[in-house]
């Protein structure tokens, strides 16, 4: 999952920075690569117990690559842009929908297989999908409307809201049937023991 984002940072900076969106959505998807990668080698340093002179040689090679593809593209998309040659444009918005749909995909995966929302933090899921929020809520404040921006972000943000139409039918309606029956079975209870001391 962290994977997938990390990459979507990558065409999603590009589609930013060559659409001229504002700056704090031009600088959003480097952080969302950068964080991505951090907590991906984290899995490895505490779970696989990878050193941390290994941990480095892997992630910094690949954010350097990132990096790269990243800087090359957004000058050669530039000049795409200048010639109106839009569909590079289009191609990396596309692709950046794909990975950062994928990332929560997975989860899906899951809930079909287990019939439960499990290994994700509901808390981490409303922080995620409201940033997707405030990004649309931004990218419609641009000049200009973009409507592939608004569906890279909208598509993410339907996904989350998923989760959370999923956790409230798999997670908080069995607990809530639970504790409707357990303040039913207690009143039960209470009944029962009345009538065997005599009171009616």
């Amino acid at each position: 999952m962290m994977m997938f984002w990390a990459w979507a940072g990558v065409p999603l900076g590009i589609y930013n920075i060559t659409s001229s969106f504002n700056l704090a959505l031009q600088i959003q998807p480097q952080i969302l690569s950068f964080l991505s990668l951090l907590t991906w080698i984290q899995v490895y340093y505490y779970e696989k117990k990878w050193s941390v002179v290994r941990s480095l040689g892997v992630v910094i090679p690949i954010a350097i690559c990132m990096a790269g593809i990243e800087i090359g593209l957004v000058f050669a998309l530039r000049e795409g842009v200048a010639k109106d040659v839009d569909w590079p444009r289009t191609l990396m918005a596309v692709l950046a929908a794909v990975f950062l749909a994928c990332g929560v995909l997975a989860h899906y995966w899951d809930i079909y297989t287990h019939r439960t929302v499990r290994g994700i933090s509901f808390t981490f899921c409303f922080l995620d999908a409201l940033g997707d929020l405030t990004s649309l809520i931004s990218v419609f404040f641009q000049p200009h409307l973009d409507v592939l921006g608004i569906v890279i972000y909208g598509v993410e943000l339907t996904l989350w809201l998923g989760i959370f139409t999923c956790g409230g039918y798999y997670n908080l309606r069995p607990w809530l049937l639970e504790k409707r029956n357990t303040r039913h079975d207690s009143g039960s209870g209470g009944e029962n023991e009345g009538s065997v001391h005599g009171i009616p």
